[in-house]
């Protein structure tokens, strides 16, 4: 088992995107909503890939949405953010529909009844989730093996295709649970520097268990495609998420540490972070590794174009999150306490992006452009037509910068947002605005809780409608809405605080609340030209 150089064979990803492309295009008038499949209902803890993941595609195609955007479905790591995975290219266990297994055989009832403890149906208790799953998946996989799954020709069929990166990953996973969870960093030296004789040792003791995470690898696939066929047959495409980093306890890490800045016992010598600024006079310390760019360009970018090879198998569209460092990035010292003492670096973002077309030609990309902007990073996104995002909750402010977010200044080729992940929810974030408001002296500026009513010409009351209106009638191609958004929610529902490490994508929707809410909806995408009804019934 050594670092895997990826085929660069692409006849078969390029086909399947051409077919794409003729259907789903960020370039054509339309609108979404953004929701993680974790904060889908149900009665196992998390939402998955399972019925209500089908009923939630029911509801887009009824409201006229031609898009459901999600944030990355890898397995989520430290903290339970899904951009701090153990794999920037396995499948989230959590995501694996338990009422799916049970359709084919692989659990009973009394499997997934509602007798696990710590189970919620308002949060994700992660904890508890992970560990129940984990149980069912266990005793699937066992139903699996003793029915000769694994000597299938369909399981066996994939993890041949998913080599490149299952096999490593299956192993990985298998001696983390070996070392009780340690970091790859902590195992026996052999193992941590990928010695020939110790991983092929260690492989067979531990085939049950890398034959269980394949099993597991298997599952989500199958789920996932048949999830997406159904969305397509239904008009609505998939928009997926690639962080620009990945976690340094991860398979791809431990994999390919020659891409890495790491020293001789696999910690990395530099961290990612942001610099200080008015939010934070320290800056941000995020911690992942940062890339041997030049050893990227050595190969091609072969794991890049793995990694977006892997996204277009599963998307129909790709958002790159903190697409500003493919231009640059703050690079902290490791042993730094704060990101102070950071500075910039460059990044070839150019030439991998000419890489990725080349490969695999014009994809559908769109660029999280949010953050410290400058001048050459938004010549980049435009280099390759890629387009940016605008949020609306960020148009009210008194700084110059907020105008680049207010819809008249809007081009054609962009990508507009209530709100997004990391922001509070429409209505927290102006109710916030509002308290702030109040606390301003006669005679000071109006403020952006008075600039947001001015603009929206709204009395506030409905101000989550005021805003998904006044994103649908901009000139952006696409509009995406948190669901958030759409059912009015107020800060507590949130799916994310940045800078805190607690409680974060957490939140699920409420039940059987979705049904009136598409007739608005679609009555706004019709009225602003975001949908195109064929004929009576059938949405595109």
């Amino acid at each position: 088992m050594v670092a895997r150089h990826y085929s660069s064979s692409t006849t078969d990803v390029k086909s399947t995107l051409a077919a794409m492309k003729r259907r789903f295009r960020l370039s054509e008038r339309a609108c979404g909503v953004l929701l993680h499949p974790t904060s889908l209902p149900g009665p196992h803890g998390s939402g998955d890939l399972g019925p209500q993941a089908y009923r939630f595609v029911d509801f887009l195609a009824a409201a006229g949405q031609r898009w459901w955007q999600m944030l990355p479905n890898h397995p989520p790591g430290p903290g339970n953010s899904p951009y701090s995975s153990y794999s920037a290219l396995a499948g989230s266990p959590l995501l694996i529909s338990l009422d799916k297994l049970a359709e084919d055989g692989l659990l009973d009832a009394d499997d997934i009844g509602p007798t696990a403890r710590g189970l919620r149906r308002d949060r994700v208790a992660y904890e508890a989730v992970a560990r129940f799953r984990m149980e069912c998946l266990r005793r699937a996989s066992e139903r699996f093996a003793a029915r000769g799954g694994f000597r299938r020709a369909a399981f066996r069929h994939f993890c041949e295709t998913k080599r490149p990166w299952l096999a490593d990953y299956a192993c990985y996973c298998a001696l983390k649970r070996a070392h009780r969870g340690q970091p790859w960093t902590g195992w026996q030296r052999d193992l941590r520097l990928r010695r020939t004789a110790a991983l092929r040792q260690a492989c067979e003791q531990l085939r049950h268990e890398i034959e269980f995470e394949q099993f597991v690898q298997f599952q989500f696939h199958r789920q996932w495609a048949a999830l997406r066929s159904y969305a397509h047959a239904h008009g609505v495409g998939l928009i997926g998420d690639v962080p620009i980093f990945v976690a340094h306890d991860s398979s791809d890490v431990w994999t390919h540490r020659a891409l890495f800045q790491l020293d001789a016992d696999g910690r990395p010598t530099v961290v990612s972070g942001c610099p200080p600024d008015a939010f934070n006079r320290n800056g941000q310390l995020w911690g992942h590794p940062h890339y041997r760019w030049a050893r990227h360009r050595q190969t091609g970018f072969d794991w890049w174009l793995a990694r977006f090879r892997r996204a277009f198998e599963q998307f129909d569209a790709v958002r790159i999150d903190h697409f500003l460092g493919f231009y640059r990035c703050w690079a902290v010292p490791a042993r730094a306490r704060t990101a102070r003492h950071g500075r910039w670096v460059r990044t070839p973002g150019k030439a991998l992006f000419q890489a990725l077309r080349r490969k695999l030609g014009r994809v559908e990309i769109l660029a999280e452009d949010l953050g410290a902007v400058t001048p050459q990073a938004l010549a980049l996104r435009d280099r390759f037509d890629f387009p940016g995002l605008r949020v609306l909750q960020f148009a009210f402010g008194d700084d110059e910068g907020c105008r680049y977010h207010q819809p008249h200044s809007y081009p054609r080729r962009a990508v507009v947002y209530s709100g997004t992940h990391d922001s509070d929810t429409t209505r927290g974030w102006f109710r916030h605005a509002k308290v702030a408001a109040r606390k301003r002296r006669r005679g000071e500026d109006v403020g952006e809780y008075r600039r947001a009513l001015r603009y929206l010409g709204s009395d506030g009351r409905a101000v989550h409608w005021d805003m998904i209106r006044l994103a649908y009638s901009s000139v952006a191609d696409t509009a995406i809405v948190p669901l958030q958004d759409v059912l009015g929610l107020g800060s507590r529902h949130r799916m994310n605080i940045p800078g805190t490490s607690t409680g974060n994508w957490e939140w699920r929707m409420p039940e059987a609340v979705l049904t009136t809410l598409a007739v608005r909806l679609r009555d706004l995408a019709v009225a602003y030209g975001r949908t195109v009804v064929d004929r009576p019934g059938k949405h595109t």
